[in-house]
């Protein structure tokens, strides 16, 4: 009957948390076999409640023979399902017993960290026994207590015990009282709580005076005013969720706080700080580290590693401090926009309250020095590079430096970019050094200097390119040996673990393609111009390198023809790129700007005549303008787009309007492109119409042509994103590793393959339920076989974590050692070589430098100083005559006591040769060496970075400047 139809909506709510759907669904036999198959698929993937739905939809929609109400009611009452039964069959309890009902459970809940520690086995035998548990709930209870734990199995009771009829209350306190469970009796009735320092605590004593639960205990029909004032004051924790307080796996108390913040969503915030809140599975990846253990933590995104990192940090500095022992703890990240997130949203708002907690980057506004900080503080987070500077100084005898003999704890996140080469194993090589000293120290019976414990944070290794499984398997233990771990802890999640749904989509390759032709036949004329024979196609990586390559070899050369055809080609070549990818509006106006600022180059508002323009620099700049009416036109013709865009759109359109709530990240290669699809987004009314609220998120360094984000501008976008301001991000890689981003229903890399590491961090970042995760690539690229190539290599990975995780602990030692062994000796050589360089080094007198572009002599090496070991500068009179200083359109920079002004270019060019920075007080133009031609024993040779240059420069003199 439809009324029977129409009380099952009305009573929706209740019966979808009170319905167990395995033992029903097997006694409806008018439900269809494929819905049933679909609802145990949603039960396995999604859980009790999205299941129950399922369930209730598969009912509702039919088909429903005569008596399929009775049959639907009776499965109920089988199934031990008896309060849905009442519902179901339109006899619901009373406002005031549902509402005790509901302060009932609620109150199970907000004491389940102590419920959980019941002698499961018994109980649940006196459940069985008086009814409160069916045969199969009692088998599924004991199936959970011996597969997976007394926690396990006691979470599953409850929830259980909580979906009966009314009067289950009174029955369970009774049941605790005969299995010897007073404890657990007297905290359900809110008697006093014994504290473990000696104080006792009433849970109650702030919410009711001399008001008893005694009422709870019969028909549950008196007052529930505590229960209510409970429900309001109190975070109910989830089925799956287990309280760590101060204790080492439970807490004995309950803090109680009107103000409580609970933005995470896991805690309460009592005088100490809120409580941390671990799963079962963090626990035990955490119980080596908090016996003091150097291990690894391997967890996907989103899994919580951080909060793991917290709670050993806070056990960490609770047992040194009981222990009258000093305790310092550093956080190493290695992106600025790190150390704020993991200071506000883990570290600091968890530990803040009972810890000194800061917080250092090349951003921060501190006037301490680093050694200060780490000295007032109790825990520091910080990047990578500024603690291995700090080790330099303490090493060449400066106050203003540490040792690895400060700190007791060192976490270091995203741990597996400690190789070779990488700041974190510089770090670590220092600690495998001392370390080796310590067991030298001890065979002379002397004291060893003390090292820090190490915990490692990954979500993914990776294979180090490996292409075998041993390999693979050295590439785990040399990355266990680089951070000395005893382990490397990892967990299967089993159902909670939720992997997207993966596809490849392919977009075939443009029939016509009018615009690049253009270009193409732009760069022909460079090429006849220049006497250029390229060795492959335009528009291809291969010519990237190619080009690049001209380039460097016409500045060495003084050949100012190629140099500058070179570099205009590579602009060309990255505008035929876009035009694949992006919209040809966009790589036309990437050209226009390009010529534009070149044009401005030759420009000095305060002097009367422009800057020296070549022939070639004319014939460029006439060649671009004798085309640029076309491209502008057929940027026009959306007919000529590429296929890929197309594709995008659609798996974009087909996402948001397929979601009640879609939320997704795309992933592409460059900055440019990022932004670039950001406003394409933004300016087409179909994503408007679904919903589409777009923003991009790129990277901070000021590496490239495109004004780089603030780390305030990045946590910025990322809170609108959280909020649902923003529900769909467009993001380069920065966006894949570390950055804590609100899981994602829908991840889209736009053409973009890297290695296993990148594949898995960006894949994690969709682990909302009924997640996608699309690949989109043109037809020929090589993406998806590189995508193929990645899934290989993350399953050698997960075969090698396995493999070594079973190794005997001899042999795991032992091949640790050597490769520890390995890396000092290999730290050994490099540092020998890089002192017999410094040894030959030539006086900074005989090294010249001259403009890339105009070849115009500069100045000799003696003119430069550096700047904390950094900057390279040049105040000289005779240096001041020959730059003039344009705005800097870029990030305007604010490092601690310096910062950078306006951009230097050549007068006699236009040529950037680099930035003028204000150093206490003085301007001081600093030179960037990859604009300059370096001359030294007659020889020209171009440099990207100055440390490749074997010349030591003196010290900035403040006084004698």
């Amino acid at each position: 009957m439809e009324e029977d139809v129409h009380r099952i909506e009305l009573f929706r709510n209740r019966l979808r948390t009170l319905i167990v759907v395995e033992p029903v669904l097997d006694l409806l036999d008018f439900v269809p076999d494929e819905d049933k198959q679909r609802i145990r698929a949603t039960l396995t993937q999604k859980g009790d409640i999205c299941a129950a739905d399922a369930l209730l939809d598969a009912v509702i929609r039919g088909p429903r023979p005569p008596g399929w109400f009775v049959g639907f009611v009776a499965a109920l009452e089988t199934a031990g399902c008896g309060h849905a039964a009442k519902y179901a069959a339109n006899e619901p309890p009373s406002a005031a017993l549902e509402a005790e009902n509901d302060n009932c459970v609620r109150l199970i809940n907000l004491l389940q960290l102590s419920l959980v520690q019941m002698k499961t086995r018994d109980v649940c035998h006196r459940c069985h026994d008086r009814g409160r548990l069916t045969d199969e709930d009692r088998q599924n209870i004991l199936a959970e207590l011996d597969n997976r734990g007394p926690i396990s199995g006691a979470r599953l009771l409850l929830r259980r015990i909580m979906r009966n009829e009314i009067g289950w209350f009174s029955d369970f306190l009774d049941i605790l009282r005969e299995t010897e469970h007073m404890g657990l009796v007297r905290e359900l009735q809110g008697e006093p709580l014994a504290d473990p320092g000696g104080k006792d605590m009433d849970l109650y004593s702030e919410l009711q005076d001399n008001q008893s639960m005694e009422n709870l205990d019969c028909s549950m029909s008196g007052n529930s005013s505590a229960l209510w004032s409970l429900h309001h004051q109190f975070q109910v924790c989830s089925e799956n969720e287990t309280i760590i307080g101060n204790h080492n796996y439970s807490t004995d108390r309950i803090r109680i706080d009107n103000n409580a913040n609970s933005d995470m969503g896991h805690s309460d915030v009592g005088p100490e700080g809120p409580d941390i809140v671990l799963h079962d599975y963090q626990m035990e990846v955490a119980r080596p580290a908090l016996d003091g253990n150097n291990i690894i933590v391997c967890l996907p995104t989103g899994s919580g590693k951080t909060r793991v990192a917290v709670y050993i940090t806070k056990q960490h500095l609770d047992g040194r401090s009981s222990r009258g022992q000093p305790g310092k703890v550093v956080v190493l990240v290695n992106k600025v926009p790190l150390v704020d997130q993991h200071y506000s949203t883990e570290f600091g708002r968890f530990l803040k309250h009972r810890y000194k907690v800061e917080r250092v980057s090349g951003n921060s506004q501190l006037k301490i020095s680093f050694p200060e900080v780490i000295r007032k503080n109790d825990i520091i987070i910080c990047t990578a590079q500024i603690l291995e500077n700090s080790f330099s100084s303490a090493r060449g005898g400066h106050e203003d430096g540490i040792r690895l003999s400060d700190i007791t704890l060192m976490v270091i996140d995203e741990c597996h970019h400690t190789q070779k080469g990488g700041v974190y194993n510089n770090i670590m090589i220092r600690y495998l050094k001392q370390k080796h000293r310590n067991v030298q120290l001890q065979k002379e019976q002397k004291k060893p200097v003390n090292i820090p414990q190490i915990l490692g944070l990954t979500a993914s290794p990776g294979v180090g390119g490996a292409r075998t499984q041993q390999k693979a398997e050295e590439h785990i233990l040399r990355i266990c040996a680089n951070l000395d771990a005893v382990a490397i802890e990892t967990k299967e999640l089993g159902k909670e673990a939720k992997d997207p749904f993966k596809r490849i989509q392919s977009a075939a390759e443009r029939k016509e393609d009018p615009f690049g032709d253009v270009i193409k036949g732009i760069m022909e004329e460079i090429h006849n111009h220049a006497d250029l024979k390229p060795l492959c196609d335009p528009g291809t990586q291969n010519y990237e390198q190619w080009v690049v390559q001209k380039e460097q070899n016409a500045a060495k050369e003084e050949n100012q023809k190629v140099r500058v055809c070179a570099e205009h080609l590579r602009q060309y070549n990255e505008a035929l790129h876009q035009s694949n990818t992006i919209r040809m509006s966009d790589a036309f106006s990437f050209l226009n700007k390009f010529h534009a600022e070149e044009l401005k180059k030759k420009y000095d508002p305060e002097a009367e005549e422009s800057i020296q323009i070549t022939d070639t620099e004319r014939f460029l700049f006439a060649l671009f303008k004798g085309k640029k009416e076309k491209l502008q036109d057929l940027a026009k013709h959306p007919e000529y787009e590429n296929n890929s865009l197309t594709l995008l759109r659609e798996t974009i359109l087909k996402e948001f309007m397929g979601r009640e709530e879609a939320r997704g990240i795309i992933f592409t290669k460059t900055r440019l492109s990022a932004i670039a699809l950001n406003q394409w987004i933004s300016e087409n009314k179909k994503f408007e119409a679904c919903g589409v609220r777009a923003s991009h998120l790129i990277g901070g360094g000021d590496q490239s042509v495109v004004k780089p984000m603030t780390s305030a501008e990045q946590k910025d976008i990322l809170n609108k994103f959280r909020l649902g301001d923003i529900n769909l991000l467009i993001a380069t890689t920065v966006a894949e590793e570390g950055l804590d981003i609100k899981e994602c229903n829908v991840v889209i890399r736009y053409g973009l393959v890297t290695n296993e590491i990148a594949m898995i961090q960006a894949r994690g970042r969709g682990r909302a339920e009924d997640s996608s995760y699309t690949l989109v690539e043109m037809e020929g690229s090589g993406v998806a076989e590189r995508e193929s190539v990645n899934e290989y290599r993350e399953k050698m990975m997960s075969r090698a974590i396995q493999r070594v995780q079973k190794l005997p602990r001899a042999d795991y030692e032992k091949k640790v050692k050597e490769f520890q062994m390995q890396a000092i000796m290999e730290d050994r050589v490099r540092t020998k070589k890089k002192q017999q360089k410094s040894m030959k080094t030539e006086h900074p007198s005989k090294v010249r430098f001259s403009c890339r572009q105009c070849c115009a002599a500069v100045c000799s090496g003696q003119d430069i100083a550096i700047i904390e070991n950094m900057h390279h500068v040049n105040v000289t009179p005779q240096f001041r005559e020959l730059f003039l200083v344009r705005e800097n359109t870029s990030l305007q920079e604010r490092l601690l006591d310096y910062e950078v002004n306006g951009v230097i270019a050549c007068k006699k060019c236009g040529q950037r040769w680099g930035s003028m920075m204000l150093y206490g007080g003085i301007e001081c133009p600093c030179l960037h060496i990859k604009n300059f031609v370096v001359t030294y024993n007659k020889k020209n040779k171009v440099f990207s970075k100055w440390n490749e240059l074997a010349i030591r420069f003196p010290a900035f003199d403040y006084v004698e400047t």
